[in-house]
């Protein structure tokens, strides 16, 4: 099979062939067709976020087809001990051991994966490949934040590429008020969250033209966390939803006084993910996809760290 390796991270990824994998107990082959690319993967290929073995196959939103020809979904989470005190607390996203696709279990650049079947996911019927792709992180780990920033109005999108233009499609499905964040002169970004329903759209260092009720974090750079809760209102809440985040400077106690909210999200669950892709056909949401050949996987990941993608990058990787 045709597969793309990270052998090390900071260095291009390497296309390559390999012998087709064998499922264990509990485990199933799937045909992948297509496997979106996602900022986590950037940040592994990077070193930023530590790989669980080396040679590594990336990709964690996987679309494809078993032998019995149904179609589905493998996400990041994609193992958990089911025994540990997180998981019996519903949180299996915290699990201490838990294992992820595309960073310890080799993931979606390439021809076929193995899976764990209990971490299958069932996939809108209504949505192509290339466009249920970017659901599969972007979409999972937007709608626990979402949920996570509470019920206000005013809602503020900080970095509007692949996670926040569909979770401004949710939001405005259910009657908020979206406000984009983005670098000053990424005019193609504005223009897509105006497209998709917000109101506003501008730079994610200034205010906004009115004060937030929640902000969602979905660029990495640690000086929007002061950015957000300078825009956000008393009570507010503010969540950063990346894996790696730079580091966060110094900021006042008085911007985040006034019972203002700061807090992370990690992974998600399948209790989200099925929630997620019942609600998403409903909408429905329509994602904004890049192309790219299964040997395109380094060039996806230059122009996502440049910034440079309009919504999310796909990798079609074979026709079902």
């Amino acid at each position: 099979m045709r597969e793309v390796l990270l052998d090390e991270p900071g260095r291009p990824l390497r296309a390559g062939h390999a012998e087709m994998r064998r499922p264990g107990r509990g485990e199933v082959l799937i045909k992948v067709h297509a496997c979106g690319v996602c900022r986590t993967d950037l940040h592994i290929r990077d070193g930023e976020v530590e790989a669980g073995h080396l040679p590594l196959i990336l990709g964690h939103q996987i679309v494809g087809s078993l032998a019995d020809g149904r179609r589905v979904g493998v996400p990041w989470l994609g193992w958990t001990d089911n025994d540990c005190e997180f998981c019996d607390r519903g949180l299996e996203n915290l699990c201490p051991n838990a294992r992820f696709t595309g960073r310890d279990i080799d993931g979606g650049f390439a021809e076929y994966t193995v899976a764990d079947e209990r971490y299958l996911l069932p996939l809108p019927d209504d949505m192509g490949d290339m466009e249920v792709a970017p659901l599969l992180c972007g979409g999972l780990i937007g709608f626990r934040a979402l949920r996570l920033a509470g019920d206000g109005a005013r809602l503020g999108l900080y970095g509007f590429g692949a996670a926040a233009h569909i979770i401004c499609q949710v939001a405005v499905h259910e009657g908020r008020r979206v406000f984009a964040f983005t670098r000053p002169d990424d005019d193609a970004a504005q223009l897509l969250a105006m497209q998709l329903g917000a109101e506003w759209a501008g730079d994610s260092m200034a205010l906004g033209p009115e004060p937030l009720d929640a902000a969602i974090i979905f660029a990495p750079a640690g000086e929007l966390v002061p950015a957000a809760l300078r825009a956000t209102a008393p009570g507010g809440v503010v969540v950063c939803a990346g894996i790696h985040m730079s580091d966060i400077p110094s900021f006042p106690y008085s911007i985040l006084w006034e019972e203002r909210v700061l807090r992370s999200v990690a992974n998600l669950t399948r209790a989200d993910a099925h929630e997620f892709l019942e609600l998403a056909p409903r909408i429905p949401i329509r994602t904004t996809v890049q192309e790219f050949a299964l040997e395109e996987a380094e060039s996806a990941l230059d122009l996502l760290r440049a910034g440079k993608i309009e919504g999310a990058a796909v990798l079609r990787v074979q026709q079902p």
